[in-house]
Parts: structure tokens; C-alpha cells; sequence
């Protein structure tokens, strides 16, 4: 098959964007690899050698960053699991459950999509100092166990779930617990794939929250204490690209994992929704 000028310019063009894309990401994982002051000699190195492990090691053993990796972990686990269990259940709700002000509660939700996070983290911080919840784990997990976002999404979804399907479940005797756990959730299963791909990244990548409610440096997340670490590591910029592969790779690998319910979530939302 001929391929055309216009094709082959496209392509060419998408080709050069995503190497200028991984570049950055190859150089970091590059770096990580070489001795103490390769990365920022000259001429610029590209690739390590020699060599080493020693700088994975050194995070492990005498920075502890695994006390930090492991928090990270926690975290976002538990942040995860809980956005896509409440999630669900309150699109469920608002999608195909009749209560009064169901709507009007919809609509005003909907206005808050519109507020940047950033404005409602003193509240928020504010809200939890006075429950004793600062610098502890729920405290830090607790603004990704429900959201907006997430519930909007959810709903946006379950409206393409046939009411007929429910009203048949209702008539043979079903909860509407049972007919959520068992009818609803396999149908809305690539939307909650994507919902937890959404929460997984940005809790796992988020600084600023972490930051601001933690204080104990035993219970920072890897992104805090990667950059408490720079401060300190300035100079060895082979240590702290070991550091930033730390915390790319298990979203990287999340994502690569979760792909194909991801972008079918996406796309079956578009054409649904």
C-alpha cells in the first residue's frame, strides 16, 4: 500500500513527539545507573558506563527511602479501594436511585468541579486538625476517598445501565444492595478501571497534600521525601534520579497494566455518556 505525503508527515510527526516524550524518561533511567558525577559531567553521558546499582542501594540502606515507598504504598492502596467503592455507590445512587432533592444535590455537586483542590485544602486541613486526624494516615488518604470527579463519572456511566434490567431484579425479590454488587459493578467495570487508575496515579504522584498533613518525616510519601532528600543530595543528581524512577515505575506500571479497561472505560464513557 502507497502511503501518502500527508500520512508519512503525520507519523513523522507523532514519532518525533513521542521521543521527545520517553527522552526525558530514558535519560532519568539512564542516570540512575552511573557513578556519582557522571550525570552532570562533560560532555553529557547517555548512557552508564560503568554501570551501578549503588545508588538504588543507597536509598534503601542509608537514606531508608523504603520506610517512605512502603507509606506511599499504603496509601495509595487504601486511597484507591475506598474511591472506587464509595464512588460507586454514590453515582449508583444518583444515577438510578429515586430520593428527594436527588437532582438539586447532583447540580450543586456538579458547581464544585469548577473549584481548584488547592482552594479547599486549608478547610480541609482545618476540618481535620479539629478531628485530631493531622499527620496520620487517614488524614492523608482522606481527600481521595470521594470526589466530585469521581462520582460525576460514575454516574455519567450508570445511566447506560437499562432500567428494565433493575426493574427485573426489583420484581424477583433482589436488594437494591445485591442488584449493585452483583448486576450493577460488572457492567460499570471498565469505568471503575479507570476511576482507580485516575486515584492510583494522583495519589501516588500528589506532593502537595502529603506535604501539608504530614509532619512526621517517618510517614511522608516517596514524592516528600524525595524532595526532602534533594536538599540535601543537590549535588548528586545520580542519587535523585534513582529516586524519581522509585516513583515513576509503579505508576508507569499501573497504567501499562490497566490499558486496555482504562481506554475502554474511556471511550464506552464517550459514546454512553
Amino acid at each position: 500500500m502507497k502511503l501518502r505525503p500527508s500520512s508519512i508527515a503525520v507519523h513523522a510527526v507523532l514519532i518525533a513527539g513521542a521521543a521527545a516524550t520517553l527522552a526525558p524518561l530514558l535519560w532519568m533511567l539512564s542516570a540512575s545507573f552511573m557513578t556519582p558525577g557522571s550525570a552532570s559531567s562533560l560532555p553529557i553521558k547517555l548512557l552508564p558506563i560503568p554501570a551501578t546499582l549503588g545508588n538504588y542501594v543507597d536509598l534503601f540502606t542509608r537514606l531508608d527511602i523504603a520506610r517512605s515507598f512502603a507509606n506511599s504504598v499504603i496509601i495509595t492502596t487504601l486511597a484507591t479501594l475506598s474511591s472506587v467503592v464509595i464512588n460507586a455507590m454514590a453515582g449508583y445512587a444518583f444515577g438510578k436511585l429515586i430520593f428527594p432533592g436527588r437532582d438539586r444535590m447532583f447540580r450543586g455537586l456538579t458547581l464544585a468541579l469548577v473549584v481548584p483542590a488547592q482552594v479547599a485544602m486549608l478547610p480541609l486541613f482545618l476540618f481535620l486538625r479539629e478531628l485530631g486526624l493531622v499527620n496520620t494516615y487517614i488524614g492523608a488518604l482522606i481527600p481521595y476517598m470521594s470526589s466530585v470527579f469521581g462520582i460525576f463519572l460514575i454516574r455519567q456511566y450508570v445511566l447506560s445501565v437499562p432500567d428494565e434490567l433493575l426493574d427485573a431484579a426489583r420484581i424477583d425479590g433482589a436488594g437494591e444492595l445485591r442488584i449493585f454488587w452483583t448486576i450493577v459493578l460488572p457492567i460499570i467495570k471498565p469505568i471503575l478501571v479507570t476511576l482507580a487508575t485516575f486515584t492510583f496515579l494522583s495519589a501516588w504522584n500528589d506532593f502537595m497534600w502529603p506535604l501539608i498533613i504530614l509532619s512526621d518525616s517517618a510517614k511522608y510519601t516517596l514524592p516528600v521525601a524525595l524532595a526532602s532528600l534533594s536538599g540535601e543530595h543537590i549535588l548528586d543528581a545520580e542519587l535523585m534520579m534513582a529516586g524519581s524512577m522509585l516513583t515513576v515505575l509503579p505508576a508507569l506500571g499501573a497504567f501499562l497494566v490497566f490499558q486496555k479497561s482504562y481506554i475502554q472505560g474511556i471511550m464506552s464513557g464517550s459514546v454512553k455518556g
